[in-house]
C-alpha cells in the first residue's frame, strides 16, 4: 500500500483522501440533546499547551473555561513536588470541569533514566538499560511509573520511544532506544505500553515515521532523513507493535523523509495516510513540539500548526510560551472558519480526541 500511494503522482491528493477517509475512526455520534461543537471547540480540543511555573495562570485558566485549550505539557520547570503537581492538575481540571468542557489531557515526558519530568517516579532506569530485561519487567516498570503520574493528576505519558538505531543515532547516544533490532524495540515498547495502560495511562509511542536514522537532534536541526522507502519500513515494526499492543497515541516526528513526501511529517498527509492506512492505526495523533519545528525551518509556530491540523495530524503541541499558544489559537481558528481546515477533518480529530478521553477517565 505504500508504495501505491507514493507512486501514484498527480493522483496522490486523491489517493491520500481516500485512504483517510477508509481510516476514519467510526465514532458513535452524540446524542441529539448535546449541541454539536462550535468551531472554536472543534480547535481548541486539537490544542496541547505548555505552562509558565508552578501554578496555573488566571489567563490559561480563562482559556480552558472558554474552551481553547483540550490538553497541557508539564515540564520540569512546572514541577517541584508530588503534592504541587497534584494541586496544579486539580487545579486545572476544575476550570474545565466547572465551564462543562471536557477533561483536560495533562502530559509529561516520562520515559525514564534522564528524561524524567517526575523526578520522584520511575522509570530510574534509561530505555536503553530497560531493553536488556525481559518484557514483564519493563512492562512492571512502566506500570510503577504509570501509578505515580496517575496519583498527581497525569494521564499522558510521551513515552514510549519506537524508534530503532541507526549508525551515529542522537537518540541511541542519549540512551533512549530500547534495542539496536526492530524485533527488540518491539517487544519493549509493547511491554512498556502495555505497563502505562494498566495504570491507567495513556501510552505514546514515538516518533513515526522514524528518527533512529537521524544524527542531530530534530528538536535542534531540520532534520532530513534520506533513507529509501524499504530502510524506512524496516524501522515501523515497533510502530506495528505498539498499535497491536492497543497504544492509543502516536507522535509525529519533526524529520523530513523524501522517500516518503518533501515536507516534514507532521504537515504530511501522506505521512498520516501511510499510518492510518498501512499501519492500521485507529487512535489520535499528536505532533512533536511545533516550537521546534517553526525555529528549525525559519517560520512561526501559528503557520506550522496549521499546516499540521490541513495534514490531518489531530493533536498540536505548543511548548512556547502561553502567549505564544493564545496566538496559534486564533490563527487556528480563523483558519478553520475560513475554510482553509476542512469542516469534516476537524471532526473526525474532535471525535477522535474525544473518544481518547472518554476511555481514559
Amino acid at each position: 500500500m505504500v508504495s501505491q500511494l507514493l507512486s501514484a503522482g498527480s493522483r496522490a491528493p486523491a489517493v491520500v483522501a481516500t485512504v483517510l477517509a477508509a481510516a476514519a475512526v467510526a465514532v458513535a455520534p452524540a446524542p441529539s440533546a448535546v449541541p454539536a461543537p462550535t468551531t472554536r471547540e472543534l480547535v481548541g480540543q486539537r490544542l496541547v499547551v505548555a505552562l509558565e511555573g508552578e501554578h496555573p495562570s488566571q489567563a490559561i485558566l480563562a482559556r480552558i473555561r472558554r474552551g481553547e485549550i483540550g490538553g497541557v505539557i508539564l515540564f520540569g520547570a512546572n514541577v517541584t513536588s508530588p503534592a504541587q503537581v497534584h494541586g496544579l492538575c486539580a487545579s486545572l481540571q476544575q476550570a474545565a470541569r466547572a465551564a462543562g468542557r471536557p477533561p483536560l489531557l495533562i502530559a509529561t515526558d516520562q520515559e525514564g533514566g534522564s528524561v524524567r519530568r517526575l523526578p520522584w517516579a520511575g522509570p530510574d532506569l534509561a530505555a536503553a538499560d530497560l531493553g536488556s530485561f525481559g518484557t514483564g519487567r519493563i512492562r512492571d516498570e512502566a506500570r510503577r511509573a504509570g501509578l505515580a503520574m496517575r496519583a498527581v493528576g497525569i494521564g499522558v505519558d510521551l513515552a514510549p520511544v519506537a524508534d530503532v538505531p541507526g549508525p551515529g543515532s542522537f537518540m541511541a547516544a542519549e540512551r533512549r532506544t530500547f534495542g539496536a533490532s526492530a524485533p527488540a524495540v518491539g517487544r519493549a515498547v509493547a511491554a512498556f505500553g502495555r505497563g502505562l495502560s494498566d495504570a491507567r495511562v495513556v501510552a505514546t509511542v514515538k516518533h513515526f515515521p522514524g528518527i533512529g536514522a537521524a544524527t542531530r537532534n530534530t528538536d535542534r536541526s531540520a532534520v532530513v532523513i534520506g533513507s529509501p522507502l524499504g530502510a524506512l519500513e524496516s524501522g515501523w515494526p515497533p510502530f506495528r507493535a505498539a498499535i497491536a499492543a492497543g497504544v492509543p497515541l502516536v507522535m509525529i516526528s519533526n524529520a523530513s523523509y523524501p522517500a516518503l513526501d518533501a515536507k516534514p511529517a507532521a504537515w504530511s498527509s501522506r505521512v498520516q495516510a501511510i499510518l492510518r492506512g498501512a499501519l492500521g492505526f485507529r487512535g489520535v495523533t499528536i505532533t512533536d513540539a511545533l516550537d521546534a519545528a517553526a525555529a528549525t525551518r525559519g517560520r512561526d509556530v501559528a503557520s506550522v500548526a496549521v499546516l499540521s491540523a490541513q495534514a490531518g495530524v489531530d493533536l498540536l503541541l505548543v511548548t512556547g510560551s502561553e502567549r505564544a499558544s493564545a496566538r496559534v489559537f486564533d490563527r487556528l481558528l480563523r483558519a478553520a472558519e475560513q475554510g482553509g481546515i476542512p469542516a469534516a477533518s476537524l471532526r473526525r480529530s474532535y471525535d477522535r480526541i474525544l473518544a481518547l478521553k472518554r476511555a481514559n477517565p
